[in-house]
């Protein structure tokens, strides 16, 4: 094979290489996250908006949370690389630098704000603007590395998106999406305090203030438990507002208790084999229904 050919294949490998980690810095999960909450938001408006405005609107608040996540993998690289958790990202292992992933944030940033409020409106152009500013300037610059709270206060920018997909629809802010803030808002410490227990070692190392190393396992436990408790009026609040009906209040309750259930059987075992391994259980759980409680959304929207 002539060397010239070989050598393109070489560059291409790269090319689709470098691509590939500039993706990774967007942190695609969240993203998933982020377009599904979106999109719950936005459907769930009574306003009925253009497939391809709900396509617009919804890429560029995911291109915005793609902007958080590289400008906070920019910011936290020194810490990533002495988590085993986060230490493969492609600035730890040397696949993007530094400098590269601030830029790509910048840019990005820009391109998710000034995108929506011209294919959308001014609104959700700000609110997008504040959910990337709060995380990368409150949460990863400011308190993450201060205060075992920093996931408490932090989580707000996360809570944000499906607010974001109400008002691309209707280009106004009631009180009914704040139902989907402040269950995500208060969903988040549970969630988060549950992965810090198995992962708390790495937590140490990296020096990062998570509730277990500053305030010790048992009470982490404890405040998992009264943030799930702190769900059941949270879930209640749609209904009571005449956001939600009867099934999605049935249901979520349901949901809701168990989760309850799995954070006090975190709570009252001991032994640390069985504390990772519930913490882990309550980790998991916990994703699936938040999502599950989206879900509800669509489906009371439809059956009402």
């Amino acid at each position: 094979m002539p060397d010239n050919i070989i050598k393109k294949k070489i560059t291409l490998l790269n090319s689709n290489d470098y691509i590939k980690s500039l993706l990774l810095l967007m942190k695609p999960r969240v993203m998933s996250l982020v377009i599904f909450t979106c999109a719950v938001g936005l459907l769930t408006a009574p306003n009925t908006v253009s497939l391809f405005d709900a396509i617009i609107g919804i890429f560029f608040v995911t291109i915005g949370a793609g902007a958080a996540g590289a400008l906070n993998m920019w910011y936290e690289a020194d810490l990533d690389k002495l988590m085993t958790r986060t230490c493969l990202r492609p600035i730890p292992t040397g696949k993007i630098n530094r400098e590269d992933a601030l830029i790509f944030g910048i840019i990005l940033s820009i391109l998710s704000i000034t995108g929506l409020y011209f294919f959308s409106n001014l609104i959700s152009s700000i609110l997008l603007f504040a959910t990337i500013a709060f995380y990368v300037f409150v949460y990863t610059i400011w308190l993450k590395r201060k205060t075992p709270q920093n996931i408490v206060i932090g989580g707000a920018s996360g809570a944000l998106p499906p607010v974001i997909g109400w008002t691309i629809a209707t280009n106004s802010l009631t009180f009914e999406p704040i139902t989907f803030f402040l269950i995500i808002f208060f969903w988040t410490p549970s969630h988060f305090w549950a992965l810090s227990l198995y992962k708390a070692n790495d937590y140490e190392k990296a020096k990062i203030p998570m509730l277990p190393i500053t305030n010790g396992v048992e009470e982490t436990k404890k405040n998992i438990f009264i943030y799930s408790l702190i769900m059941l009026p949270i879930v209640i609040i749609p209904y009571y507002i005449g956001f939600a009906g009867e099934i999605y209040l049935i249901v979520s309750l349901m949901l809701t208790f168990y989760y309850n259930y799995v954070c006090y059987d975190l709570l009252k075992f001991k032994k640390n084999k069985f504390e990772i391994k519930k913490a882990k259980k309550v980790f998991s759980y916990s994703i699936f229904y938040l999502f599950l409680l989206f879900v509800l959304f669509l489906i009371d929207q439809i059956i009402r």
